[in-house]
């Protein structure tokens, strides 16, 4: 039976809390009970952070980069190994290595720096009004309230772009940076398909075959997750078997907080690309 919201929001959060078995220098975590077949990167890219957080405390995380070279079971914990490869005065660079038996899942550069005083100046477009409760969906993988004006479910065609506004429960601000970096791993591919007439994300493992092969996630001012922020993303290819897609995390009034980008193997079956 499917875990209820509230359920999915708990399990999320016992996720993060990443433990150190008995006799390991790394750190484990719990993967989430999805009923899928492999691990959503998503919480591949959480658990990354957290490593590094753990490993590297006094420094808020900067950016990080993952590549995925293969699925990640979700009946076994992974273990993240956390190297460090560099840390002075204001930066510090770390490399973080997620396994289980069959290997690795998730190689994940991390850059942290310590928060330095300097002009600010901001040039992306500001965020638009918040949709009203109308606008709500349940994209059941955020265990959270959601809203936006574009359907990613509809097969009719449309510009490959995507905004959805997110608000998680109340929370610690320490957890921000994980649960975004997660929920950005959520919907670039059903972005990307957009202009395609037909196909949806809804038609993944029939129509078409799918996986993130890289994730990048860049940090730009402290925030809060359990206040409102949008997501606004946008896909300017699909080709080669690829597609790849960028976007920017807003807090509520206007400030860009965050920004990240994507690749991903789409394959399309044969009767969709004919």
């Amino acid at each position: 039976m499917p875990l209820a919201t509230s359920e999915l929001w708990d399990d999320l959060l016992a996720c993060l809390d990443l433990r150190t078995p008995p006799g390991s220098t790394g750190y484990e975590g719990l993967n989430q009970r999805l009923g899928y077949h492999r691990l959503f990167g998503g919480q591949l890219l959480a658990q990354s952070l957290r490593a590094a957080e753990l490993a590297c405390p006094d420094k808020p995380v900067k950016s990080l980069h993952a590549l995925f070279p293969r699925a990640g079971r979700p009946d076994e914990p992974v273990r993240y190994e956390v190297e460090r490869h560099h840390e002075g005065g204001s930066f510090a660079t770390l490399g973080v290595v997620a396994r289980q038996a069959k290997g690795v899942v998730a190689t994940v550069s991390v850059s942290l720096h310590a928060p330095e005083e300097g002009p600010v100046h901001q040039t992306a477009a500001a965020a638009p009004v918040l949709p009203g409760p109308e606008y709500g969906v349940d994209l059941v993988l955020l265990p959270w309230e959601t809203r936006t004006t574009t359907d990613l479910d509809s097969a009719a065609a449309g510009p490959a772009e995507f905004e959805l506004w997110m608000r998680t429960p109340p929370t610690g601000g320490e957890l921000a940076p994980a649960l975004t970096a997660y929920a950005t791993d959520l919907t670039l591919i059903g972005t990307a398909l957009r202009p395609l007439a037909g196909i949806s994300q809804l038609d993944a493992g029939t129509a078409f075959t799918s996986a993130v092969t890289s994730h990048t996630v860049w940090f730009h001012r402290p925030f809060r997750a359990d206040d409102w922020l949008l997501l606004r993303q946008h896909s300017p290819i699909l080709a080669h078997g690829r597609c790849f897609g960028r976007g920017d995390v807003f807090a509520w009034d206007g400030t860009l907080v965050a920004s990240y980008a994507q690749e991903a193997l789409l394959r399309m079956a044969p009767e969709a690309a004919g």
